[in-house]
């Protein structure tokens, strides 16, 4: 009887923190779900990168399970300081062994959030050019133009410019190219003028403009500037290149190099 009667002491005395905790784990852990899949959602709305949406809604639902659980120990009468404090020492070591990762991840946050470029685009970071093949919370993937994988981390590219030449739909495309001074300027620019309207790339309802840009050593220097969309941007480069010369070979426009004349004199001669 003595130990039934300890039992049901036992019982009444604890039993209101019992059902306290178990409610409070409950809608706690109901709560860190919900709140985890409203992240998501809210996240998802807003087009964030799809890489970094599960890591913040988990990150969110883990705290709140963290809070919930410290909360339901509580009311056991369990002194939850001593975990604060360990959970913190804990913290403070992890973050000094992965100083440099933090910056790295909280790089990469501010990178997926703001947008800064996304996967596709052509920029120069960290004196690296090349299409972002992926985003990753720590680094960032680009694939050169032959084709090489340069990975550089999200702490050194936010510390530095960037450069992206995928941010807008069109982009000028500037060129120049030289006649010789025995070569007519008009004719030369018009054909160049020619040679841009015929491209089909080339964006017509843009300026085209033509213009002599310098009377260098050895050549009459044209400015050449049209637009084209972003993705056409190198092969319309090439193409207007290869076309220029041949159309100038065509027109008798020699296209001059750099070159020397060299004068010899016998010894004696004044």
């Amino acid at each position: 009887m003595k130990y039934l009667e300890e039992v049901k002491m036992m019982t009444l005395k604890y039993a209101p923190s019992v059902a306290g905790a178990l409610i409070t784990l409950i809608i706690g852990f109901w709560l860190s779900g919900f709140l985890a899949r409203r992240v998501r959602k809210i996240l998802t709305k807003r087009e964030v990168d799809e890489s970094l949406v599960p890591f913040l809604s988990s990150m969110v639902g883990v705290g709140i399970k963290v809070l919930v659980l410290l909360s339901a120990a509580s009311m056991f009468g369990i002194q939850v300081t001593s975990f604060v404090a360990i959970f913190s020492a804990m913290a403070f070591a992890i973050g000094l062994a992965l100083q440099g990762n933090l910056s790295h991840l909280a790089a990469g946050v501010v990178i997926l959030i703001f947008k800064y470029y996304k996967v596709g685009d052509f920029i120069t970071v960290g004196g690296q050019s090349g299409t972002v093949k992926e985003i990753q919370i720590f680094n960032t993937l680009l694939v050169t133009v032959d084709n090489h994988l340069v990975i550089i981390p999200n702490g050194s590219i936010l510390s530095g410019s960037i450069e992206n030449f995928s941010a807008f739909d069109t982009r000028q495309l500037v060129m120049t190219f030289g006649i010789g001074y025995d070569d007519d300027i008009d004719a030369a620019k018009a054909l160049l003028r020619k040679i841009a309207e015929e491209n089909t790339s080339v964006l017509n309802d843009k300026d085209i403009t033509i213009f002599v840009g310098e009377l260098a050593d050895n050549s009459v220097n044209f400015g050449f500037r049209v637009w084209v969309k972003s993705e056409d941007y190198w092969p319309t480069m090439r193409e207007i290149t290869e076309t220029v010369k041949k159309e100038f070979d065509k027109a008798g426009i020699g296209i001059p190099f750099p070159q020397m004349d060299i004068h010899l004199h016998k010894k004696g001669d004044a």
